[in-house]
């Protein structure tokens, strides 16, 4: 309970010390925005939006270089917080206004897809019945008495469409996990083809049933159980077309992240553009790292580090052009280039270095403080129940004591947004609560996981962007070549047909593997 106190005048310290670092941040924007609003080139009509600020373990701070941290910044507090800025113009909000509008037709697409496939599916179960009801009600007392083949029917036509039923449900009541720029082709096939075998069957019916009043009732029932075998028939198709034939592999994607190149292969069998763009998405939640922008900009920075270092003189007078002077830096450029690689390596080495003392803090931070749990522990066995600590109070009690380590190792290698103080938290709680070990609750730390092992609203993007230049109700095709966008980044898919495979076969004699060993009488001593 002690250190619990501990860590609540740490984090009101803590709170101090934001609002004079907010306080700081906000009177160096401002004294910023004069010169930005004096440049031509920036558009007048502009909106700023301030987003609320991070969670207060970890702020979103990750443009702050790492050269000017030192090792003993966060005694005193365990963060600083900032208010991140965007501009946008009045074309942006524009095209927002416009996705929202998109993306209310799209909803109302999808509930008129529904609607019309589930009238349609209860026309189809309500037609085998009607056809055995009707005559009953119109004209029984002519109808001709049923026998027991005719009873047994009833039996077959009840089972028929209890099956029916139980396999519809599992085929086509599904939750939908993406909503599709375009229909799905095979399943707009199937249903147009529902609706004419069901109108057809019925303009039968009305035709030589109702208007000649058949009193034979037994054929009338034979009538409807064909119905139902038809229909039986034509959900076999619906699994060969939406599940089974697209079960063999015969295509090889390669999905590659524009902005650091990660990569991943996957199998696909036969599937539109559209589609495979689905497949693509979902396996990206589950495979590649989550996308991190603080990792580029130590380049963009190196980059303009170089550039700024270069001083460009106008010895021909005010005559010259711009272009004489961007030729000038880029021959400047290009003969500092021998000394830029010395300068990566040195940059790389020294960043490496760090890492690694700081994660050696960290893994013994974590195990001085799981190795106190476990005295916590042995010392609660001996209390009363009622005095016992819950898993979530023992993670508040150590996690100070790693909080600055943690924190210092997070930043380094720039993972602090991805990683708020509750996370973390009930991270702890639950490796305590399953009697984990330290590298069970380091795993997550010191190896970047995939995309949905982060809290959801850090990496999900609402709206994905397909482009293509074939349609994308297409098939997938060799050589086809597709993008996914989103609002940070994009996913380029190139497609490849797997190769047709020749194999042969060859004989060998089994008398072949038959040797003679000969032994020599004499043998040297």
């Amino acid at each position: 309970m002690s250190a619990a106190m501990d860590t609540e005048s740490t984090y009101s310290g803590y709170s101090h010390y934001s609002g004079h670092s907010k306080k700081a941040h906000r009177q160096g924007r401002d004294r910023h925005k004069s010169p930005r609003s004096k440049d031509g080139s920036r558009s007048e009509k502009s909106v700023t939006i301030q987003t609320p600020p991070a969670e207060p373990l970890l702020g979103n701070d990750a443009s702050r270089a790492e050269e000017g941290q030192d090792d003993n910044w966060g005694e005193t507090t365990t963060a600083i917080t900032g208010t991140s800025e965007h501009s946008i113009s009045q074309e942006d909000i524009a095209r927002i206004s416009k996705d929202l509008e998109d993306s209310v037709g799209l909803d109302c697409k999808r509930y008129l897809g529904l609607t019309v496939a589930a009238v349609l599916g209860l026309l189809v179960f309500l037609t085998p019945i009607a056809f055995i009801l009707l005559p009953q009600i119109l004209w029984r007392d002519d109808l001709e008495p049923c026998g027991t083949v005719c009873e047994g029917l009833f039996i077959s036509v009840a089972f028929k469409l209890l099956i029916l039923l139980t396999g519809t449900w599992a085929l086509f009541f599904r939750q939908p996990k993406a909503d599709l720029p375009r229909v799905f082709v095979f399943r707009a096939l199937l249903l147009v083809l529902i609706f004419l075998f069901v109108f057809s069957y019925w303009l039968f019916y009305g035709v030589r049933i109702l208007d000649l009043k058949d009193t034979n009732y037994q054929g009338i029932v034979q009538y409807a159980v064909s119905l139902v075998d038809a229909l039986l028939f034509i959900h076999y198709l619906a699994i060969v077309l939406l599940e089974l034939r697209q079960l063999q592999p015969m295509f090889t994607i390669k999905v590659v992240r524009s902005t650091d190149g990660e990569s991943r292969y996957y199998s696909l069998g036969h599937l539109s553009i559209q589609r495979a763009a689905l497949v693509v998405l979902e396996n990206y939640y589950r495979d590649f790292t989550v996308y991190n922008p603080a990792l580029l900009t130590a380049s963009k920075s190196r980059a303009a580090k170089h550039m700024a270092g270069l001083k460009v003189y106008n010895v021909d007078g005010p005559g010259n052009n711009a272009s004489g002077q961007s030729r000038a830096m880029i021959a400047a450029a290009a003969r500092r280039r021998d000394s830029s690689h010395n300068e990566l390596y040195y940059e790389e080495a020294d960043h490496e270095r760090r890492v690694k003392k700081r994660r050696a803090r960290l893994v013994v931070a974590v195990e001085e403080a799981f190795t106190h749990i476990k005295r916590l522990q042995a010392e609660e066995q001996q209390k009363a129940p009622g005095e016992m600590m819950d898993p979530r109070e023992a993670a508040q009690a150590i996690f100070p004591s790693m909080a600055r380590v943690l924190q210092k190792y997070l930043r380094t290698t720039r993972q602090q947004q991805y990683h708020s103080m509750e996370s973390i938290l009930q991270h702890l709680s639950f490796c305590i609560t399953n009697n984990m070990t330290p590298k069970a609750f380091l795993e997550r730390y010191l190896n970047p996981g995939p995309t949905l092992q982060y809290d959801r609203d850090r990496w999900f993007s609402k709206q994905w962007t397909l482009v293509s230049e074939e349609a994308v109700t297409s098939g997938l095709q060799d050589g086809v070549v597709f993008v996914l966008k989103c609002l940070d980044f994009s996913l380029v898919v190139n497609v490849k047909k797997v190769p047709f495979i020749k194999l042969s076969e060859e004989f060998i004699d089994p008398k072949s593997h038959k040797f003679v060993l000969r032994l020599q009488s004499e043998t040297s001593v």
